[in-house]
């Protein structure tokens, strides 16, 4: 059952391959013989001397699955408004027991390649963002909010500090009140949940949520947000009704969410000018009335 599971979760972060306009790939790491590698896209007005904006995607799939395509349209559309976008490939646990280590140090690696690669990526060095969904959306809240785990052969002089987030029904609290991912972590859940790490220096975030999510409860992300508010830092939260866990991967929850993303950057200053992704329509059920077959009860 619990194999059922785990393979029905990775399939929702799946994502076809899409070609980019400017789309590059990089080797960010090296683990033995192993590359890891980075997706990058940038407008297509982009040059080396810029100091434009950044964001970082994470791809969900439980830390076991899942790919780095899955934010492939989300990059696009923000290289479009301006961003220079990266999605990132990081070691999955698959058969590992414990805690997301492996995740976590991958994840903060990029984030310090991007930032000590600013300048040659017309990067500006303090607006890095993170962004990811479900797992992923743990490792972006991770590097914006917990200290610690880092790659033993990283520059540590680099920060991995994530300047703004954007996070899609993250599973971002590990502990055993309405949280996921518990039992990896166990008594290790300060080191792991960026729940758990929230200060008065955490950085802006926006939190998607289905409010039929069975993995996360509505509670738990009204207590990030109330605890990051506490702390004196800005969360906005954003709920969709009887929308379930991965429903910002399918239209129109996908461009719905790009809009409130694109607003949230706006606000921050990190974009310019009206975004230019319409606000798609939610589709009507086949069971609910529509005004013409209102009107047709109304004569009958």
């Amino acid at each position: 059952m619990k194999n059922t599971f785990l393979v029905l979760l990775t399939a929702l972060f799946v994502a076809a391959p899409l070609r980019l306009h400017g789309a590059e790939t990089v080797v960010y790491k090296k683990i033995g013989d192993r590359e890891l590698k980075l997706s990058l896209v940038k407008p297509a007005d982009w040059k080396a001397t810029d100091q434009r904006p950044a964001l970082v995607f994470f791809h969900g799939g439980g830390w076991v699955g899942g790919t780095p395509t899955q934010f492939t349209e989300q990059a696009a559309y923000l290289a479009r408004r301006g961003m220079v976008c990266a999605q990132v490939e990081y070691r999955l646990l698959k058969d590992i027991p414990g805690p997301p280590e492996i995740c976590v140090r991958d994840a903060k690696s990029a984030m310090r390649w991007v930032r000590s690669h600013a300048g040659e990526l017309g990067v500006d060095p303090k607006r890095i963002g993170a962004g990811g969904g479900s797992a992923g959306g743990h490792l972006a809240a991770f590097v914006g909010l917990v200290e610690g785990q880092d790659d033993p052969q990283d520059d540590l002089k680099v920060s991995p500090k994530a300047n703004a987030l954007v996070l899609f029904n993250p599973v971002f609290d590990n502990g055993p009140d309405g949280g996921w991912g518990q039992q990896r972590v166990g008594n290790r859940v300060k080191e792991f949940s960026p729940a758990h790490n929230i200060s008065s220096n955490s950085p802006p975030a926006i939190v998607f949520l289905g409010r039929n999510d069975k993995l996360i409860p509505v509670s738990t992300v009204e207590r990030f947000q109330a605890n990051m508010k506490a702390a004196g830092a800005r969360c906005d939260a954003v709920f969709y009704e009887q929308q379930a866990h991965g429903f910002f991967n399918q239209e129109p929850f996908k461009s719905k969410t790009l809009l409130e993303a694109d607003k949230f950057l706006a606000s921050l200053g990190w974009l310019t000018r009206p975004p230019t992704l319409k606000e798609p329509p939610i589709p009507v059920p086949a069971s609910a009335p529509t005004p013409a077959n209102k009107r047709k009860l109304a004569t009958e």
